[in-house]
């Protein structure tokens, strides 16, 4: 990049994309300086070399983004174990059907293994049962890489996830992951403004009032005659004879 550059005549590339053609390098620093931008040497074991007329800070960010990208797609499947038994329930086994289905999705590998033990290795066909029962939970998302098959005390099976599935489940997760955020960056509801100075207040509602109820009916009292008792006359004063 710019005095770095040790090679005495390179090939110039403008900010647009055009060819400067060919020219010593002191002259092609002078027009770089003149774009106000940086001489970056892009193909060194070109002959002569490839410099561009561009912004250091874009060419470094750029080639960190393909580097990212290249670790992306170079990034090796990792594969997920799950091991069950020939007597483990049916709860346990959509249990792990679930793990597997999710391992799928993420673009992992599954590896099952049917561990037997004693008497166990008798019964081969309940651990293959099991592993037709996850090959058809499955199917949607997966296919068979190894079939069932018989490793000393155990039996195997390897299923490897469906491109078309992984990208749907990513897809999937991309816009529940967006509509999450736009959730959460919703204006919460805004406060009723208070009044403004001078406007009347409408006054709290009034509880509403008891109604009073009607008095009671009096009843009639009937009234008792009263005997009215007879008074003898006073007898009349006797009066002396003359």
């Amino acid at each position: 990049m710019n005095d770095r550059i040790r090679a005495s005549r390179v090939r110039v590339i403008d900010p647009e994309g055009a060819q400067l053609g060919v020219m010593a390098t002191p002259q092609a620093r002078e027009a770089a300086e003149r774009y106000h931008l940086d001489l970056i040497e892009v193909a060194p074991e070109a002959d002569p070399p490839v410099c561009r007329i561009m912004d250091y800070g874009k060419f470094r960010y750029e080639a960190q983004k393909k580097t990212k990208d290249a670790a992306k797609k170079s990034k090796q499947t990792e594969l997920k174990g799950i091991r069950v038994r020939p007597n483990t329930d049916d709860h346990d086994l959509s249990f792990k059907i679930k793990n597997a289905i999710k391992f799928l999705e993420k673009g992992n590998m599954v590896k099952f293994n049917v561990i037997f033990r004693g008497p166990e290795l008798r019964h081969k066909e309940v651990g293959q049962a099991q592993l037709n029962a996850f090959i058809e939970a499955t199917k949607d998302v997966a296919d068979v890489e190894v079939a069932p098959r018989m490793e000393g005390r155990q039996m195997l099976m390897v299923l490897r996830p469906k491109a078309e599935a992984v990208k749907k489940a990513a897809k999937a997760a991309a816009s529940k992951a967006h509509e999450a955020s736009l959730a959460a960056s919703s204006p919460a509801p805004a406060p009723a403004a208070p009044a403004a100075e001078g406007e009347p207040v409408a006054p709290p509602a009034a509880s509403p009032e008891p109604v009073a109820e009607p008095p009671a009916a009096e009843t009639p009292v009937a009234e008792t005659p009263v005997a009215e008792t007879p008074v003898a006359p006073a007898p009349e004063a006797s009066v002396p004879a003359e």
